[in-house]
């Protein structure tokens, strides 16, 4: 921040020290030694005064350059208030019109995330009720399709014991017709 002081400085003492140098070389020969005296202190006022003026432009330039530097490193709540009516009071107030929108803009943001966050929640919600219900679904008739594969396998062990009631049946029947015919 000294570069912009020093920036601000430079020209003011410049043009004083021209003045004076101007002021001397219009009548170089008629001056006292107290009139060196005198234009010594100016020259040293004029110095002074330079480096007043740099520090006065500079100083509201430093603070706000420091709340920016703060705003981008997102700290939203930071503001840069000067009382006056020029151009960096008016600086000011858009920087903080600024930070105002960011922060609005943030939680804005903020808001839609958790909005959209319910919402996707409702909506998986339903999704997984509906995916709950099939299930159970499935769950039931696989529960059904078991007893009846159950009920299957047990006629067809029923079935196969009358098959093999039957085939026994039909050997006493050809053993007793073999016996008749035989008789």
């Amino acid at each position: 921040m000294e570069k912009i002081s020093f920036k601000v400085a430079l020209p003011v003492i410049l043009a004083g020290m021209f003045a004076v140098v101007v002021f001397l070389a219009l009548n170089p020969e008629g001056l006292d030694p107290s009139f060196y005296i005198i234009l010594f202190l100016l020259s040293v006022f004029i110095f002074f005064y330079g480096l007043h003026v740099g520090q006065t432009v500079s100083a509201p330039v430093q603070k706000i350059l420091k709340r920016a530097i703060n705003l981008s490193n997102g700290d939203l709540k930071t503001r840069f208030y000067l009382e006056t009516k020029d151009e960096f009071g008016e600086l000011a107030q858009i920087f903080n019109k600024i930070a105002d929108d960011l922060e609005t803009s943030r939680a804005n943001a903020a808001n839609s995330e958790k909005s959209v966050g319910i919402k996707v929640k409702a909506k998986t919600q339903d999704l997984q009720e509906t995916i709950n219900a099939l299930e159970q679904k499935v769950k039931n008739r696989t529960i059904e399709i078991e007893k009846l594969m159950q009920e299957a396998a047990k006629l067809q062990g029923q079935a196969q014991e009358r098959v093999a009631e039957a085939t026994d049946i039909k050997s006493e029947i050809d053993k007793i017709k073999a016996k008749k015919e035989t008789v």
